[in-house]
């Protein structure tokens, strides 16, 4: 891991950082010097990990937690080069919803493809993150939403050490098999009137998940259009599990 930047404003230190080739960001309380919970953020499609809602709910989460917040850029993001298979990919779909098809399994499909990479590379981050003496091996949560939620199931089926995660705006085509291996508290977001995933989808993906404690948050409006609140009760999850 090599730190390339290293920032404070307002309580909270941002340290820019690269982990082989994946650009990264980590926010914590100024002055921390111990163990902490650590929470993975997963941005969703075509942000990065800076993007506004990751900096907003990370910055709440040091401030008023104590916790560490980790991100990164996912491949043909942020600051990483573009993938020439992706843009094809990405071509293609588009001509064939124009075509006629429906949207939700060509981004299940393509999101099944990416985690094969990312759900790797987010283990190798977590691994370098806790070597850090002002965050060390505590309890790691994991936050994801849409693009998030599509590359975040995998990952928390994958990784022992989450112990609670935020999914949401995510669909079951590409996530059931994962899905039902996640055993830890789970707080989901559904918005109803959804665009891009069916809601059929979303709640057939809370259905999948096997953890004994999953609450399930449906708001109305679109995909983007998730509620100031939610964030309070993810605030609230967070402190109940990693705390």
């Amino acid at each position: 891991m090599r730190f390339i930047s290293d920032t404070s404003s307002d309580g909270v230190r941002e340290q820019l950082f690269t982990l082989g080739d994946i650009p990264g960001v980590l926010w914590t309380p100024e002055g921390a010097v111990a163990t902490r919970p650590l929470v993975l953020m997963g941005h969703g499609g075509g942000q990065h990990k800076k993007a506004p809602d990751v900096l907003a709910r990370a910055r709440r989460f040091v401030t008023e937690c104590g916790f560490a917040v980790v991100a990164v850029d996912v491949p043909a993001h942020g600051d990483r080069p573009k993938v020439e298979a992706y843009d094809r990919i990405a071509t293609e779909n588009q001509a064939r919803v124009e075509a006629g098809e429906e949207l939700a399994p060509l981004i299940a499909h393509f999101q099944a493809l990416v985690a094969r990479q990312t759900v790797p590379e987010w283990r190798a981050v977590l691994d370098a993150v806790q070597q850090l003496e002002h965050v060390g091996a505590g309890p790691v949560g994991y936050w994801g939403v849409s693009l998030g939620c599509g590359l975040g199931v995998p990952f928390v089926a994958a990784e022992p050490r989450v112990r609670a995660a935020v999914l949401g705006l995510g669909g079951v085509l590409a996530s059931a098999e994962a899905a039902a291996r996640i055993t830890v508290p789970v707080e989901f977001l559904v918005q109803w009137d959804d665009e891009r995933v069916p809601r059929v989808q979303s709640l057939a993906l809370f259905d999948a998940l096997a953890s004994a404690e999953k609450t399930l948050h449906a708001n109305p409006g679109k995909h983007g259009e998730i509620p100031a609140f939610e964030l309070e009760s993810t605030l609230r999850f967070f402190a109940r599990h990693l705390g």
